[in-house]
């Protein structure tokens, strides 16, 4: 890292005022609240305010790790929005994946219930998914007031915001970075990207306004942080394509490929290359389905012929299927795992297959991913997955493209933004290499305030921040106790002591998950129980009393015994 103590002190030119308000008091200042998003790869959203006006970017989801049993998804706590909704003018979306739109079904009902005269503004994709999305959660999308745009438009939001989109590519079409225009001065914030030169649809990132933004002046840059730690450049999606048009085009039997569903290019890709070598395709998995119908319903997705089932495929020779699927995380009921574990109701993995595992593992996933790569290696098949194979890449920009973004906009101030914190602070590094730096960077914290100035940028404030857990129909009932107690229960087990007290005091004893006990160990842990109970019943205690008088010795005892602790629960009932 060069040392800055040496460089000459540069003039920086100031930042010019946007927005729809000017002539603002010495006073003013923009806050910027990222309720998800920081230090960490998920749930994004984030509020800009500037005095009684809020627009919100954003609203994803994340999914559970690996010590959440039970948990579905993961979304982001919203207190702040809810307490403030009146001053909510308009909600942006940059683009269409889970993480940035996956959380608004739980998220809108929250702040606004379940209709809001709010706009919400998305490009035809995004929307088209959030509509699906609305539907598939019960809500009406008439009843939300979704508005169009282009990935290159002007929204004017309130009196203080004035917001130029411009495209940028990533892994999905239709996704937009944004130029933040204040009364303050200017913001950029790149959203998810990646400077390909080659996208599979030929739409090019839209530099150009970042670089006017930049000759104007940049307050502040918020930029994608996910591969900061990777030198060079992100490698196209054409390159990809031309691989996995290789790799199909040489397979000698049936060919399974699984991705992100919402991965439209790739899944565009694929389709070419299998319709080159006269290959039907078929489509098994409810995401990839419907995100595909949808996509082909708005024009996202060319297919010449059309998709096909399982069941139609299935008695073709092998070298014309070609079969898209989940499961690229391993995840235990996806249509991938129920192939390489031999649980899926119409087809089996055969020796002579090529399976392409065209993504690569979400931290956490990389177990997962693993178990189900050696079974299909097991069942005969031939196993396609990155790095060994050119089948995948990241749509997030390395370390040379985030250099190009530096350099367009030069800001005064810097917020690396989505990504863990050691993706964070490496963009920093690199923001303070170049040599131009930024006067200040600062490492987001989700719920933290940040006020910015003209002259300044520094935290100031925290408001409510965090996780809901949604498990099953339930949002945010679970807490981190009840997790903790499923984990015990998972690592430990339990044992259930049922006793009735009565004039002849009864109890049973039933252990799960706990060791193979034997007669004796149950026995001595039904003894002790009943004694208890018996003392307990003579001398008229409470129940309470009772059950910890079963509880405690019980626990003390199985400790000894089998050096285990496992989740004790004495129901006591009175006879």
């Amino acid at each position: 890292m060069e040392d800055q103590a040496r460089k000459p002190r540069r003039r920086r030119r100031r930042p010019q005022e946007g927005g729809g308000v000017t002539g603002t008091g010495p006073q003013d200042f923009l806050e910027i609240i990222p309720l998800g998003g920081m230090g960490e790869i998920g749930k994004n959203i984030t509020a800009f305010r500037f005095r009684d006006e809020i627009f919100v970017l954003d609203g994803g989801l994340a999914f559970p790790e690996e010590g959440m049993p039970g948990v579905d998804l993961l979304i982001p706590r919203v207190d702040y929005l809810v307490e403030n909704r009146h001053l909510i003018k308009a909600w942006v979306l940059t683009h269409g994946h889970e993480d940035h739109i996956g959380g608004l079904p739980f998220i809108l009902p929250m702040v606004f219930g379940k209709d809001s005269p709010v706009p919400i503004y998305g490009a035809k994709l995004t929307l088209g998914l959030l509509r699906g999305k609305l539907e598939e959660f019960g809500l009406r999308p008439g009843s939300f007031n979704l508005k169009e745009v282009s990935p290159d438009d002007r929204i004017q939001v309130g009196r203080y915001f004035t917001l130029d989109l411009f495209r940028m590519t990533h892994s999905i079409p239709d996704n937009s970075g944004v130029v933040i225009r204040t009364p303050i001065g200017t913001i950029v914030h790149t959203g998810d990207f990646k400077l390909d030169p080659t996208p599979i649809d030929g739409k090019v990132s839209h530099l150009a306004k970042v670089a006017q933004a930049g000759a104007e002046g940049v307050l502040l840059l918020i930029a994608d942080s996910t591969n900061a730690e990777r030198p060079g450049y992100t490698p196209s999606e054409m390159e990809i394509a031309k691989e996995l048009d290789r790799v199909i085009g040489r397979a000698p039997g049936r060919v399974f490929v699984t991705t992100f569903a919402s991965h439209i290019h790739r899944i565009q890709a694929v389709i070419w290359a299998a319709e080159k070598y006269g290959r039907k395709v078929a489509m098994e998995g409810r995401s990839m389905l419907k995100f595909s119908r949808i996509a082909m319903e708005l024009g996202y997705l060319k297919v010449k012929d059309r998709l096909y089932t399982l069941e139609e495929v299935k008695d073709l020779p092998d070298h014309q299927v070609l079969i898209l699927a989940t499961g690229s995380q391993g995840q235990p009921m996806s249509v991938l795992s129920r192939l390489a574990f031999e649980g899926h109701a119409k087809m089996a993995i055969k020796p002579g297959d090529t399976v392409i595992l065209s993504s690569s593992p979400i931290p956490g996933n990389e177990e997962a991913v693993n178990r189900v790569i050696n079974r299909l290696y097991a069942l005969g098949a031939y196993v396609l997955y990155p790095p060994t194979y050119k089948v995948h890449a990241s749509g997030h920009a390395s370390q040379e493209e985030l250099k190009l973004i530096l350099n367009l906009t030069t800001p005064k101030f810097f917020l690396p933004w989505h990504g863990e914190v050691r993706h964070q602070t490496n963009f920093k590094w690199l923001a303070e290499s170049m040599s131009r730096p930024p006067e200040k960077t600062l490492i987001g914290e989700n719920g933290a305030v940040y006020r910015l100035t003209r002259d300044a940028f520094e935290k100031v404030g925290q408001v409510p921040s965090g996780v809901l857990y949604v498990d099953g129909l339930g949002v945010g009932d679970i807490t981190e106790e009840i997790l903790a107690d499923r984990q015990h229960l998972a690592e430990e087990g339990i044992v259930v002591i049922t006793a009735l007290a009565a004039r002849d005091p009864v109890v049973e004893v039933v252990s799960r998950g706990f060791v193979k006990a034997g007669e004796r160990l149950l026995g001595e842990v039904k003894r002790m129980a009943l004694e208890a109970l018996q003392n307990g019943v003579r001398e008229k205690k409470p129940l309470e009393r009772i059950r910890d008088d079963i509880y405690y010795p019980v626990k003390k005892f199985l400790k000894k015994a089998t050096g285990r602790d496992p989740v004790i629960l004495p129901v006591v009932i009175e006879g």
